[in-house]
């Protein structure tokens, strides 16, 4: 959403001030630089200068401002692909063999970063529903720190309890949000019957389901490895911290934070992870880690970088057996 926020303001900006230079224009006040004008149109509002120009009858015969409309036109063709690459959703079906008796069908989000996907996120609703799962689990930063809206992530979450159990645990961007200014989205998310596994974990019968919360990450005490008897499933936000998963005895751990390296590069992979790991090792994917299986959701939305490029927004199904 950062994206198409910038592009109402820039283009609304450019607009108020080809009609201010006009309006100064007229009264032989101070005048707005030309150069200044045509920065607006550069970095994104040549939109809103285009049509500040023909509405206010402004600068049309400038030699120099026919660049306007011409990099309106490609202005537009870039945004289009752009908003193409970061909201066209896509599911990725991974199969993993951790010998349970009955298949379990897993729909994992990650990283919605307040993404907008239709009217009440119907567009991603319908997706997870068409994937029949059995138990939905969502594995951190449901909202994001740089342009928080509570309400974008509740549509995703009254809708998705009515499909399958939700679990859920914290990713990095509710911890920098604080407990104060997430404590009543919680206490909705729990009424809606959402479960949490930050630092705890449930006997699902055939399986161990168990969280790890973001802020555990580094000191982790919560719970003792677990044996061999059952298998283990582990929800937790951030991938790099597999030796960590893989001593407490996780068989399969679901993940994501790297946004697919946000640039996914043919033939090289993610561009750079969100500790500024230039082409990180692992960014997508299930990834066998010495029998363990990591899997690492693109996820789908996005956060201080706005734009995914060969990246398109992912949710994950795995199917378990």
């Amino acid at each position: 959403m950062i994206l198409v926020y910038w592009l109402v303001l820039v283009n609304l900006a450019a607009f108020i001030l080809y009609g201010y230079d006009k309006s100064c224009a007229k009264k032989n006040k101070r005048r707005i630089p030309e150069k200044t004008l045509l920065f607006w149109a550069w970095i994104g509002g040549s939109v809103g200068a285009f049509l500040g120009m023909r509405f206010f009858h402004h600068k049309t015969l400038k030699a120099k401002f026919f660049v306007v409309p011409v990099l309106m036109v490609v202005e537009i063709i870039i945004c289009v692909i752009c908003l193409y690459q970061n909201y066209h959703l896509v599911t990725t079906d991974y199969e993993v063999d951790l010998g349970i008796p009955s298949e379990v069908t897993i729909v994992q989000v990650s990283d919605l970063h307040n993404q907008f996907f239709g009217i009440n996120q119907s567009t991603l609703l319908k997706r997870i529903k068409e994937a029949d799962p059995d138990i939905i689990f969502i594995t951190g930063d449901v909202v994001d720190k740089t342009h928080t809206n509570f309400a974008i992530s509740e549509d995703f979450i009254e809708g998705a309890v009515k499909i399958a159990p939700v679990y859920y645990i914290t990713g990095n961007h509710e911890v920098w949000i604080g407990d104060k200014k997430m404590s009543p989205f919680y206490e909705k998310m729990r009424s809606l019957g959402v479960i949490f596994l930050d630092d705890t974990y449930v006997d699902m019968g055939d399986y161990i389901l168990a969280g790890i919360g973001d802020s555990s990450l580094t000191s982790f005490v919560a719970y003792p490895p677990f044996d061999d008897s059952k298998p283990v499933v582990m929800l937790a936000h951030e991938p790099q911290f597999s030796e960590l998963y893989k001593k407490l005895g996780a068989d399969l751990v679901l993940t994501g934070h790297y946004h697919g390296g946000q640039i996914i590069i043919p033939g090289v992979g993610g561009f750079v992870s969100p500790e500024y790991e230039i082409f990180p090792k692992m960014y997508e994917g299930c990834n066998d880690i010495d029998g363990m299986q990591l899997v690492i959701s693109r996820g789908l939305g996005n956060s201080v970088l706005p734009v995914r490029i060969n990246n398109y927004p992912e949710l994950v199904v795995v199917k378990v057996r």
